[in-house]
């Protein structure tokens, strides 16, 4: 979309929108990380509850820990402020020591709160996190040893989970990469050996990874996760198909209206990263289409349902999944021209404000429940809940308004 065919009422809107969540981001999301997650050895400590309450002996993951350096290698990049680079190579140093095994490559998925390693398996969605942050510093600051360990990490997912028969990514393995019985990511999951979620997330990490690394193989491997979206995870109906076995069959009626956003704007974000005019046609009919499938779980209040699994509907409303509906809808505005698209991203923002931050002890909390209380029993910050989700919204609206203007 040009900037001639943005009303001026548009443009206000979401210059707003960025100076709001600018602040937010500054204010709030970043300040709480460095104020209270950080430990004295040089890592981060595993949880604060939603109460408030600093558990110094919780395990330490690896998301966690790779979210934390994404958020602030980004935050870095864009606000050029020395206390984020500093949580960034702080998170970076944290991944090198103590999660990437030395021995068998790959990375581990959880630390003792000592920072010896806890559970050993590799979980590929975690490595592709660590690919993701380690990308990122390096696009902020050329840090070598970063896109080191970046490519190293590619080339452990290449060699050990990439499925050469029948496309795509196997989910997990034990320490040495043989077959593990529970693939599953959290107890939530269904123990299935491929899963979108999985695969949305490589995609992320790859995106990321060729901005600063144009290496053939990934290149290959981009258009063909572009490529398995559109043909096997993608349903007739917009929503994305969650849990697959070796050979692509889904038997599972469940639709993740969070992952359906952040996937139509992800996907795009691939596209337009490829570079590739036949792709980028492609992803003006199947951007929209998805949209409009995640757009089932929008309510009038401006928030997003977290799933339908059959007939039974998680209608609470998870921080993580506002986050996504806000840079969703952006993107239709942005690039598709959707007026709509920039009104929910904003009734969204309300939506935020009024459930989601929280203004007395920083950060965002877990969730609004359906029935309108406050989740305060899942955590503040933790194995999940990290600044990724809600920063990277922040960073998002602001990196498209500054190209827009």
């Amino acid at each position: 979309m040009s900037t001639t065919e943005i009303t001026s009422a548009e443009l206000l809107a979401a210059q707003a929108l960025a100076s709001q969540v600018k602040k937010e981001i500054t204010g709030n999301i970043l300040p709480y990380w460095m104020e209270r997650m950080c430990s004295p050895d040089g890592g981060f400590y595993g949880q604060i509850t939603g109460q408030e309450e600093l558990h110094a002996e919780a395990p330490v993951g690896n998301i966690m820990t790779a979210r934390v350096l994404w958020t602030f290698a980004s935050a870095y990049r864009i606000f050029g402020n020395p206390e984020y680079l500093a949580m960034a190579e702080k998170a970076k140093k944290f991944i090198i020591d103590r999660f990437v095994d030395p021995e068998y490559g790959g990375t581990y998925w959880s630390l003792n709160p000592d920072s010896t390693p806890l559970d050993t398996k590799k979980q590929i969605y975690a490595i592709a996190f660590t690919i993701y942050g380690l990308a990122e510093l390096n696009r902020a600051t050329g840090d070598a040893q970063a896109l080191e360990y970046a490519i190293m990490l590619f080339r452990s997912i290449e060699d050990h989970s990439f499925d050469t028969e029948k496309d795509g990514y196997f989910e997990a393995f034990t320490r040495t990469w043989e077959k593990i019985e529970d693939m599953r990511l959290s107890d939530k999951d269904a123990n299935e050996s491929k899963t979108m979620n999985t695969h949305l997330h490589v995609l992320e990490a790859y995106t990321c990874l060729f901005r600063v690394w144009k290496n053939p193989l990934l290149e290959k491997r981009l258009r063909g996760l572009i490529s398995i979206f559109e043909e096997k995870i993608l349903g007739a109906d917009g929503h994305l198909k969650l849990f697959f076995n070796d050979d692509w069959h889904c038997g599972y009626d469940i639709f993740s209206y969070g992952h359906d956003i952040e996937a139509s704007w992800l996907m795009h974000e691939a596209a337009l990263v490829l570079g590739d005019p036949a792709v980028l046609e492609r992803m003006d009919e199947v951007v929209p289409r998805i949209y409009k499938a995640a757009m089932e779980g929008f309510k009038e209040n401006g928030g997003m349902i977290y799933e339908r699994s059959g007939s039974h509907v998680d209608a609470d409303f998870h921080w993580w999944v506002q986050a996504e509906t806000v840079v969703g809808c952006f993107n239709l505005w942005e690039h598709f021209g959707s007026t709509e698209g920039l009104e929910n991203a904003l009734m969204c923002w309300d939506f935020i404000k009024a459930h989601i931050i929280d203004k007395k002890n920083g950060e965002w909390h877990w969730s609004l429940r359906a029935e309108g209380t406050v989740n305060r029993d899942d955590d503040k910050a933790g194995f999940w809940k990290c600044p990724y989700h809600n920063g990277r919204m922040c960073m998002e609206v602001i990196e498209r308004m500054a190209q827009i203007a």
